[in-house]
């Protein structure tokens, strides 16, 4: 099937899916209401049963039911491995514990209403439960079960979206409070109907009050139980058979998958990647599970490009919404057709933030950017005449100070190296100047250092200085790092010049120094201090520069 009928029909069974959860959801909730009292169950069945049972709401919920059991279904078939994380593979079994566990719940509920027209009423279902502890055991597991699997694939969806580390604490809460009270509310019912049900012409009132089926309609409900079971189980094993079918025909048709590190995994047409790489015991990152939706899985393709179907639609605006660099797949969606050799992009820890929308520039690219590096001036000495505590407690505010400066002037904090600062001015390579957003960081880094100078006061026996060199020029910007650790920054003899002019503001004895090429892409209308030319380490050629004694007199 292609790729776009592939993600399309990922999206219906996430749509599917939503809509069940919701109706487990509202159901818990009319469940939690047993807390008050059962009275107070059966009023909270009134709009449950208003909003579920109002006819178009009422099909869509049943074509959902079997659209989502039958993609399931499906999904089962096309895997070409049952390796997977725990996490996937907790799901696939409860969700496939799902229909045997409520099948007689929702017999006896639809045939309660279309059989015998009766709505339901919670003190005849709850009685019926009650009294049975095999009965109370399937119900209790069937609620547990139904919840469990439905935040799993919440949490598959909602880990993509930008604020779900902010509510992840709220949500984790009501995951875990819902069922609870939802089976404290059930258990509280249920005392309730037994208690009643002692008293001497209760159930025979309540038995003839709700016209309850007889005897012979329970045996039909319990024959088409066995009927309903004995075809869901002969639906799963014939899936399965089927799949194991396929495989075995196939077998000889054989793909080789090759990575960096030298192994290979041989694979069957069909397959992806990402399956591939689960195959070989090769760990690789899939935040929401393979469906296509986080690019954590994304792969670079090093050969066999030409055994590769092109990437649907859908995929390319995955790829495009991560930057993704040109020969960019995701492991999930790509399946080759012959040889291909791959390296994954990310480490198999990759979180959801890797999977947030970002610029072309992440995964690598060539900016003409200004580069500013700041130095403490006397800062070892310092440390030494004072306290541990009192060492990390300056810094953190040296560096709020700084930081502060660099974002105000449209900058991007790289990084804090010991008592020094770097910042990167017009990586994105949209709008701005970036020399002359450089240049302001500077003023206001050091304005921003007067005045925590003065906040110290006596503190300080004397006041701390700074040195900040800024060059202008060609570097090579993307995401740099290991495993969780990866920053966007910035490498090449831009940033190497940058660092050698921050350390001659010591030889000048000044401030701030710029190069000659920071002040031409600036476009100041004048002079802004005294002119030099130096020599670096590493450069055989002199650089022109201009040393200003205090950033803060800067006038941009």
């Amino acid at each position: 099937m292609p790729a776009n009928s592939t993600l399309l029909l990922g999206r219906v069974r996430l749509a599917t899916g939503l809509i069940l959860f919701f109706y487990v959801l509202t159901h818990n909730l009319n469940h939690a209401l047993g807390l008050i009292s059962l009275e107070a169950m059966d009023w909270g069945r009134i709009p449950f049963l208003a909003f579920w049972r109002f006819p178009p709401i009422e099909i869509l919920f049943l074509l959902s039911l079997v659209t989502h059991f039958s993609l399931g279904m499906r999904a089962l078939y096309n895997r070409h491995s049952l390796r997977m994380p725990v996490s996937e593979g907790a799901q696939l079994i409860l969700g496939l514990s799902i229909p045997p566990l409520l099948t007689l719940h929702f017999l006896g509920t639809a045939v309660a209403h279309y059989a015998f027209g009766l709505d339901d009423a919670y003190e005849e279902t709850v009685l019926a439960l009650a009294s049975n502890p095999v009965l109370v055991a399937v119900q209790t597991a069937a609620v547990l079960v139904t919840w469990i699997h439905g935040c799993i694939g919440l949490a598959f969806w909602l880990r993509l979206k930008p604020w779900y580390p902010k509510a992840r604490v709220a949500l984790y809460t009501a995951a875990l409070l819902i069922p609870l009270l939802a089976l404290l509310g059930f258990s509280q019912a249920a005392r309730e109907v037994l208690s009643l049900a002692q008293q001497p012409g209760w159930f025979k009132d309540m038995a003839a009050r709700r016209n309850l089926p007889g005897h012979e309609a329970v045996e039909a409900l319990y024959f088409w139980l066995n009927i309903s079971l004995i075809g869901y189980g002969v639906i799963v094993v014939g899936v399965l058979a089927t799949r194991y079918t396929r495989d075995w025909l196939i077998r000889h048709r054989a793909i080789r998958v090759a990575y960096p590190d030298g192994r290979v995994v041989n694979i069957q047409p069909g397959s992806t990647i990402l399956e591939a790489s689960r195959i070989g015991n090769i760990p690789h990152a899939a935040v929401c599970g393979g469906r296509g939706r986080c690019s954590t899985c994304r792969v670079r393709i090093l050969a066999g490009d030409a055994t590769m179907p092109p990437p649907s639609i859908e995929e390319l605006k995955v790829l495009a919404r991560v930057g993704a660099a040109p020969g960019t797949r995701l492991a999930c969606q790509a399946k080759p057709q012959g040889y291909v050799k791959v390296a994954p992009l990310l480490t198999s820890t990759a979180g959801p933030s890797q999977a947030q929308a970002r610029n072309d520039f992440h995964s690598g690219k060539e900016r003409e950017i200004a580069v500013l590096f700041a130095d403490i001036r006397g800062f070892t000495q310092f440390s030494e005449q004072r306290l541990p505590y009192d060492v990390v407690f300056l810094l953190n505010r040296y560096f709020r100070a700084m930081g502060e400066a660099v974002i105000a002037a449209g900058g991007h904090l790289d990084k804090f190296i010991g008592d020094g600062v770097m910042a990167l001015f017009g990586v994105d390579g949209k709008g701005g100047n970036a020399a002359a957003q450089a240049l302001d960081a500077a003023r206001r880094m050091s304005i921003n250092l007067a005045e925590m100078n003065a906040g110290f006061g006596e503190e300080l026996k004397a006041p701390l200085r700074i040195g900040i060199g800024i060059h202008f020029g060609p570097a090579i910007v993307g995401e740099m790092g290991f495993g969780n650790i990866q920053t966007l920054t910035a490498v090449g003899d831009t940033v190497n010049t940058a660092s050698r002019l921050e350390t001659a503001t010591k030889e000048l004895n000044c401030q701030l120094v710029v190069s000659q090429a920071l002040l031409e892409a600036a476009k100041l209308p004048g002079e802004i201090g005294r002119a030099h030319e130096i020599e670096l380490r590493g450069r055989s050629a002199t650089l022109h520069v201009c040393a200003i004694k205090n950033a803060a007199t800067l006038e941009l």
